[in-house]
């Protein structure tokens, strides 16, 4: 299987490289650092090509996908959005740039990566398509407002796009991890419930990939709080939330 990974340097990029190399995928592996994807790439034991590029470049993608394409012999079987960017934006200090930048390479560039690899897999009526979003997408947290955002949309867009795809041959998977130790959570000063670790979460994602799931969303305890917040009353949220803001 030839598969595609955004933001593959590091994270659960990198895990999940690692671990679908171990089940016999060919990799390309797509991020800006390129020193880390040629590292990378050096140390799987299928085929692995580093392309880099700026995920929410839709011109770099493209040329990326095309030589990615052409190194491992033949389109994508398998595309994964989970190049991504945190940053607080509490809103009593809101910076626009740093919401920007959110919603481009969350956002857009998961727009990019579809368009790029979705319309040749309608056309194979083969392909699956999938996008690392987040359970801090289903509901709005303090100081992390776009962040949030950025992740619902994923989910939303993901969810409307696996309806419609189906019909095609082409699977959708919606991907919500909780708290991961990557380079994005390491900055965070506060104790993060149910902590995995990015190679165990890269097996968890690689056993629903496979499954062709709809959704992957763990850890479990994390899934279930965040459950039975969508079903509370607006009133009893903010007060629960508002020691956090």
């Amino acid at each position: 299987m030839r598969t595609l990974i955004t933001g593959a340097s590091s994270g659960i990029g990198a895990a999940l490289a690692r671990e679908l190399s171990r089940r016999g995928h060919s990799l390309a592996l797509m991020a800006r650092r390129g020193d880390l994807l040629e590292a990378l790439a050096g140390e799987l034991k299928t085929p692995a090509v580093a392309l880099p590029c700026d995920a929410a470049d839709s011109a770099a993608v493209r040329e990326a996908v095309d030589r990615g394409e052409k190194a491992l012999g033949g389109p994508f079987d398998l595309a994964i959005a989970n190049a991504g960017v945190g940053i607080n934006t509490p809103a009593t200090a809101f910076k626009l740039d740093d919401a920007r930048q959110m919603v481009q390479v969350n956002c857009i560039g998961t727009l990019i990566l579809f368009d790029a690899v979705v319309p040749g897999m309608i056309a194979r009526r083969s392909g699956h398509f999938a996008g690392v979003a987040s359970l801090a997408g289903r509901r709005g947290l303090p100081t992390s407002s776009v962040y949030c955002a950025t992740k619902a949309f994923m989910q939303t867009f993901l969810e409307a796009s696996r309806i419609e795809l189906a019909p095609h041959g082409v699977a959708v998977t919606t991907i919500n991890p909780g708290f991961v130790t990557t380079p994005m959570t390491e900055k965070n000063r506060f104790k993060m419930p149910f902590l995995m670790s990015a190679e165990r979460a890269a097996r968890i994602i690689a056993d629903g990939l496979e499954r062709r799931a709809r959704v992957v969303q763990f850890p479990l305890p994390t899934s279930l709080v965040v459950r039975a917040a969508r079903m509370l009353p607006n009133a009893v949220y903010d007060a629960v939330l508002k020691g956090r803001a």
